[in-house]
Protein backbone atom coordinates (compact mmCIF):
# COMPACT_ATOMS: atom_id res chain seq x y z
CA UNK A 1 0.00 0.00 0.00
CA UNK A 2 3.27 2.24 0.74
CA UNK A 3 4.45 1.99 -2.19
CA UNK A 4 1.80 2.73 -4.44
CA UNK A 5 1.15 5.63 -2.69
CA UNK A 6 4.58 6.75 -3.36
CA UNK A 7 4.55 5.84 -6.90
CA UNK A 8 1.15 7.71 -7.24
CA UNK A 9 2.71 10.95 -5.75
CA UNK A 10 5.69 10.49 -8.41
CA UNK A 11 3.00 10.78 -10.89
CA UNK A 12 1.29 13.45 -10.11
CA UNK A 13 4.32 15.33 -8.97
CA UNK A 14 5.10 17.80 -12.40
CA UNK A 15 8.39 17.61 -13.59
CA UNK A 16 10.38 20.77 -13.70
CA UNK A 17 10.23 23.51 -16.35
CA UNK A 18 13.38 23.17 -18.13
CA UNK A 19 15.50 26.39 -17.73
CA UNK A 20 16.00 28.28 -20.78
CA UNK A 21 19.79 28.58 -21.65
CA UNK A 22 21.19 32.29 -21.62
CA UNK A 23 22.39 33.48 -24.89
CA UNK A 24 26.16 34.55 -24.81
CA UNK A 25 26.53 37.94 -25.27
CA UNK A 26 28.55 37.61 -28.70
CA UNK A 27 25.68 35.64 -29.93
CA UNK A 28 23.40 38.23 -29.11
CA UNK A 29 25.27 41.14 -30.78
CA UNK A 30 25.23 38.64 -33.82
CA UNK A 31 21.54 38.64 -33.71
CA UNK A 32 21.33 42.71 -33.71
CA UNK A 33 23.81 42.96 -36.55
CA UNK A 34 22.02 40.19 -38.43
CA UNK A 35 18.58 42.15 -37.31
CA UNK A 36 19.73 45.33 -38.82
CA UNK A 37 21.23 43.60 -42.09
CA UNK A 38 17.41 42.13 -42.66
CA UNK A 39 16.52 45.48 -43.52
CA UNK A 40 19.14 46.24 -46.01
CA UNK A 41 19.30 48.03 -48.25
CA UNK A 42 17.22 50.46 -47.22
CA UNK A 43 14.72 52.02 -49.54
CA UNK A 44 16.10 53.98 -53.20
CA UNK A 45 14.95 57.36 -51.91
CA UNK A 46 14.44 59.08 -48.56
CA UNK A 47 13.70 62.56 -47.84
CA UNK A 48 13.91 64.34 -44.82
CA UNK A 49 14.40 67.35 -42.62
CA UNK A 50 17.26 68.13 -40.69
CA UNK A 51 17.24 70.33 -38.21
CA UNK A 52 21.06 70.99 -35.94
CA UNK A 53 21.13 73.04 -33.05
CA UNK A 54 24.23 74.31 -30.79
CA UNK A 55 25.11 76.75 -28.12
CA UNK A 56 27.80 79.21 -28.53
CA UNK A 57 30.60 79.09 -25.65
CA UNK A 58 28.66 81.22 -23.05
CA UNK A 59 25.46 78.96 -23.37
CA UNK A 60 23.23 81.11 -25.90
CA UNK A 61 21.66 79.77 -28.47
CA UNK A 62 24.29 80.06 -31.85
CA UNK A 63 22.05 81.07 -34.45
CA UNK A 64 24.80 80.85 -36.85
CA UNK A 65 25.75 77.35 -37.17
CA UNK A 66 22.10 76.43 -35.86
CA UNK A 67 19.86 75.57 -39.22
CA UNK A 68 17.53 73.84 -40.71
CA UNK A 69 17.33 71.67 -44.22
CA UNK A 70 15.04 69.63 -46.27
CA UNK A 71 16.95 66.92 -48.11
CA UNK A 72 15.81 64.55 -51.29
CA UNK A 73 18.42 61.79 -51.02
CA UNK A 74 19.71 58.82 -53.13
CA UNK A 75 20.67 55.80 -51.06
CA UNK A 76 22.50 54.48 -53.71
CA UNK A 77 25.69 56.95 -53.26
CA UNK A 78 23.92 59.41 -50.38
CA UNK A 79 23.81 62.20 -53.13
CA UNK A 80 21.06 65.12 -52.01
CA UNK A 81 19.60 67.60 -53.28
CA UNK A 82 19.38 69.97 -49.98
CA UNK A 83 17.72 73.47 -49.94
CA UNK A 84 18.04 75.58 -46.10
CA UNK A 85 14.64 76.33 -44.44
CA UNK A 86 13.92 79.52 -43.35
CA UNK A 87 10.87 81.22 -41.69
CA UNK A 88 7.88 81.19 -43.81
CA UNK A 89 7.91 79.81 -47.28
CA UNK A 90 11.87 80.82 -48.11
CA UNK A 91 13.95 78.04 -49.04
CA UNK A 92 17.72 78.73 -49.60
CA UNK A 93 19.36 77.79 -53.07
CA UNK A 94 19.35 74.36 -54.17
CA UNK A 95 23.10 72.78 -52.84
CA UNK A 96 24.57 69.32 -53.44
CA UNK A 97 25.30 67.35 -50.37
CA UNK A 98 26.44 64.12 -49.80
CA UNK A 99 25.31 63.80 -45.45
CA UNK A 100 28.28 60.75 -43.88
CA UNK A 101 29.49 59.87 -40.78
CA UNK A 102 32.79 60.95 -39.72
CA UNK A 103 33.18 63.23 -42.28
CA UNK A 104 33.85 67.59 -42.39
CA UNK A 105 29.74 67.63 -43.24
CA UNK A 106 26.21 66.74 -41.75
CA UNK A 107 26.34 63.15 -40.31
CA UNK A 108 23.00 61.05 -42.26
CA UNK A 109 21.41 60.14 -43.30
CA UNK A 110 19.07 58.71 -41.12
CA UNK A 111 18.88 55.04 -42.99
CA UNK A 112 22.77 55.16 -43.03
CA UNK A 113 24.76 51.50 -42.54
CA UNK A 114 24.92 52.28 -38.27
CA UNK A 115 27.55 48.97 -38.60
CA UNK A 116 29.35 50.25 -41.52
CA UNK A 117 33.15 51.59 -40.92
CA UNK A 118 34.09 54.92 -40.75
CA UNK A 119 36.55 55.90 -43.39
CA UNK A 120 40.34 55.50 -43.03
CA UNK A 121 40.71 58.72 -43.70
CA UNK A 122 38.81 61.88 -44.63
CA UNK A 123 36.93 62.16 -48.35
CA UNK A 124 35.98 64.57 -50.46
CA UNK A 125 32.17 65.04 -51.31
CA UNK A 126 33.22 63.95 -54.76
CA UNK A 127 33.88 60.31 -53.32
CA UNK A 128 30.64 57.67 -54.60
CA UNK A 129 30.57 55.10 -51.84
CA UNK A 130 30.19 51.45 -53.37
CA UNK A 131 25.88 51.14 -53.11
CA UNK A 132 25.05 48.23 -50.83
CA UNK A 133 23.64 45.14 -52.76
CA UNK A 134 19.88 44.46 -52.86
CA UNK A 135 18.81 41.45 -51.05
CA UNK A 136 18.22 38.68 -53.59
CA UNK A 137 15.88 35.60 -52.36
CA UNK A 138 18.67 32.66 -51.83
CA UNK A 139 17.55 28.63 -51.66
CA UNK A 140 18.49 27.47 -47.82
CA UNK A 141 20.68 24.52 -48.05
CA UNK A 142 21.98 24.64 -44.44
CA UNK A 143 21.98 26.45 -41.22
CA UNK A 144 25.52 28.51 -39.88
CA UNK A 145 25.24 29.68 -36.67
CA UNK A 146 28.62 32.12 -36.16
CA UNK A 147 29.20 32.79 -32.59
CA UNK A 148 32.31 35.16 -33.45
CA UNK A 149 32.39 38.68 -33.69
CA UNK A 150 35.63 39.56 -35.32
CA UNK A 151 35.28 43.37 -34.74
CA UNK A 152 34.41 43.76 -31.64
CA UNK A 153 34.71 42.21 -27.81
CA UNK A 154 32.21 42.65 -25.35
CA UNK A 155 32.63 44.28 -22.20
CA UNK A 156 29.31 44.45 -20.39
CA UNK A 157 25.89 43.10 -20.60
CA UNK A 158 22.56 43.63 -18.71
CA UNK A 159 18.53 43.68 -19.05
CA UNK A 160 17.38 47.13 -19.08
CA UNK A 161 13.11 46.21 -18.91
CA UNK A 162 12.89 45.05 -21.89
CA UNK A 163 15.97 45.99 -23.99
CA UNK A 164 19.33 44.49 -23.87
CA UNK A 165 21.96 47.19 -23.12
CA UNK A 166 25.80 46.01 -24.44
CA UNK A 167 28.77 47.37 -23.86
CA UNK A 168 31.27 46.36 -26.29
CA UNK A 169 34.84 47.96 -27.44
CA UNK A 170 36.54 47.47 -30.86
CA UNK A 171 39.32 44.62 -31.38
CA UNK A 172 41.28 46.76 -34.30
CA UNK A 173 40.60 49.25 -35.82
CA UNK A 174 39.39 51.90 -32.92
CA UNK A 175 38.93 54.96 -35.25
CA UNK A 176 36.88 52.61 -37.63
CA UNK A 177 34.68 50.13 -35.63
CA UNK A 178 33.15 52.97 -33.81
CA UNK A 179 30.19 51.92 -32.16
CA UNK A 180 30.85 51.88 -28.30
CA UNK A 181 27.73 51.21 -26.80
CA UNK A 182 24.21 49.21 -28.36
CA UNK A 183 20.57 49.02 -26.87
CA UNK A 184 18.10 46.55 -29.17
CA UNK A 185 14.68 44.85 -28.23
CA UNK A 186 14.92 42.04 -25.94
CA UNK A 187 12.94 39.93 -28.20
CA UNK A 188 13.70 41.03 -32.27
CA UNK A 189 17.16 42.46 -31.19
CA UNK A 190 15.65 45.61 -33.53
CA UNK A 191 17.97 48.68 -32.58
CA UNK A 192 16.66 51.23 -30.05
CA UNK A 193 20.16 52.93 -29.28
CA UNK A 194 23.40 53.45 -30.20
CA UNK A 195 26.91 55.34 -28.67
CA UNK A 196 29.15 55.88 -32.07
CA UNK A 197 32.23 57.54 -31.94
CA UNK A 198 32.14 60.41 -34.43
CA UNK A 199 34.75 63.37 -35.32
CA UNK A 200 34.41 67.42 -35.82
CA UNK A 201 36.57 68.84 -38.07
CA UNK A 202 37.15 72.54 -37.23
CA UNK A 203 37.41 74.54 -40.59
CA UNK A 204 38.32 77.65 -38.86
CA UNK A 205 41.88 76.01 -39.14
CA UNK A 206 44.11 75.32 -42.15
CA UNK A 207 44.41 71.97 -42.09
CA UNK A 208 41.27 71.63 -40.57
CA UNK A 209 42.02 70.41 -36.84
CA UNK A 210 39.92 67.28 -36.42
CA UNK A 211 38.55 66.74 -32.82
CA UNK A 212 36.88 63.40 -31.21
CA UNK A 213 33.15 63.18 -30.62
CA UNK A 214 30.79 60.99 -29.18
CA UNK A 215 27.52 60.70 -30.51
CA UNK A 216 24.64 59.31 -29.18
CA UNK A 217 22.06 57.75 -31.54
CA UNK A 218 18.49 57.04 -31.49
CA UNK A 219 16.97 54.79 -33.51
CA UNK A 220 12.93 54.09 -34.73
CA UNK A 221 11.56 51.82 -37.34
CA UNK A 222 9.30 53.36 -40.26
CA UNK A 223 7.34 51.12 -42.46
CA UNK A 224 9.61 48.07 -41.42
CA UNK A 225 13.24 50.09 -42.12
CA UNK A 226 15.49 51.43 -38.81
CA UNK A 227 16.17 54.91 -38.95
CA UNK A 228 18.05 57.44 -36.38
CA UNK A 229 15.87 60.16 -35.60
CA UNK A 230 17.87 62.33 -33.16
CA UNK A 231 21.62 62.74 -32.36
CA UNK A 232 23.68 63.85 -29.20
CA UNK A 233 27.04 64.98 -30.12
CA UNK A 234 29.45 65.82 -27.16
CA UNK A 235 33.25 67.35 -28.44
CA UNK A 236 36.13 65.65 -26.69
CA UNK A 237 39.97 66.28 -26.89
CA UNK A 238 39.41 68.91 -24.68
CA UNK A 239 37.80 70.84 -27.24
CA UNK A 240 36.43 74.64 -26.50
CA UNK A 241 33.93 77.10 -28.14
CA UNK A 242 30.99 77.40 -29.93
CA UNK A 243 29.08 73.97 -29.62
CA UNK A 244 30.65 72.19 -27.66
CA UNK A 245 27.46 70.23 -27.16
CA UNK A 246 25.45 69.66 -30.75
CA UNK A 247 21.55 67.79 -31.64
CA UNK A 248 20.55 66.55 -34.87
CA UNK A 249 16.81 65.61 -35.38
CA UNK A 250 15.56 63.97 -38.86
CA UNK A 251 12.19 64.92 -39.01
CA UNK A 252 9.58 64.38 -41.99
CA UNK A 253 10.90 61.02 -42.63
CA UNK A 254 9.21 59.69 -45.94
CA UNK A 255 10.44 56.86 -48.77
CA UNK A 256 9.54 58.67 -51.91
CA UNK A 257 9.02 56.04 -54.93
CA UNK A 258 10.81 57.98 -57.36
CA UNK A 259 12.42 61.18 -57.57
CA UNK A 260 14.10 62.89 -60.54
CA UNK A 261 17.42 62.21 -61.52
CA UNK A 262 18.65 65.92 -61.69
CA UNK A 263 18.21 66.35 -58.34
CA UNK A 264 21.33 64.29 -58.05
CA UNK A 265 23.22 66.71 -60.55
CA UNK A 266 24.39 69.66 -59.71
CA UNK A 267 25.06 70.86 -62.72
CA UNK A 268 21.61 70.49 -63.84
CA UNK A 269 19.80 72.68 -61.20
CA UNK A 270 20.21 76.15 -62.78
CA UNK A 271 17.90 74.39 -65.90
CA UNK A 272 15.50 73.39 -63.02
CA UNK A 273 14.58 76.49 -61.15
CA UNK A 274 11.30 76.76 -61.77
CA UNK A 275 11.18 72.91 -60.67
CA UNK A 276 12.91 73.19 -57.23
CA UNK A 277 10.87 71.47 -54.50
CA UNK A 278 10.03 73.02 -51.39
Amino acid sequence: MLLSLLLAALVATPAPAPTATPIPPERVLGLIRSAFRAHRPPPPYVTYTLERVQKIEQGYPDYVNSYTYHLWCRSADRACLARKVFRDTYRGDPEFQRPAFNEDRDPGPPTADLFEPAPAKPRTIDFVPTAEPSQEPLRELGTVRALGEFDYRITGFEHVGDAVHLYIEPTRDPLRNRIREIWADAKTYELRKLVVTDRLFDISERPPRIYSATFTLSVATLQGFPVVTDIHGIIGDNYVGDGKEVDFHFRDIAFPAELPQWYFEPRQYGAHTAEMPM
